[in-house]
């Protein structure tokens, strides 16, 4: 009897125990709420940023693609022309 007594009690410490830590774990502040608001923000902006900086990325890649095309067909003339001179020459 004794010994169902001294288990009830220490059951009862530790839901007290326990109860305690939940309460004084359980509330957000208002300042954390508003700072995870403003990294929220944060987030989004940084988001929105990196979305254009992606399409400025693409952009360059086509104009640099086409300036590309353009050296490619420069030097194909190049090549031709000298080709041609050097006929000329004999």
């Amino acid at each position: 009897m004794r010994k169902s007594i001294i288990k009830i009690m220490i059951a009862i410490v530790f839901i007290g125990i326990a109860m305690i830590g939940i309460s004084g774990c359980s509330g957000v502040l208002d300042e954390q709420l508003a700072e995870l608001e403003t990294l929220r923000s944060e987030v989004k902006s940084l988001n929105s940023e990196v979305g254009s900086l992606k399409d400025q990325k693409a952009a360059l890649e086509k104009e640099i693609a086409e300036k590309n095309s353009k050296l490619d067909e420069c030097a194909k003339l190049k090549t031709e022309t000298q080709k041609n001179l050097e006929s000329i020459g004999k």
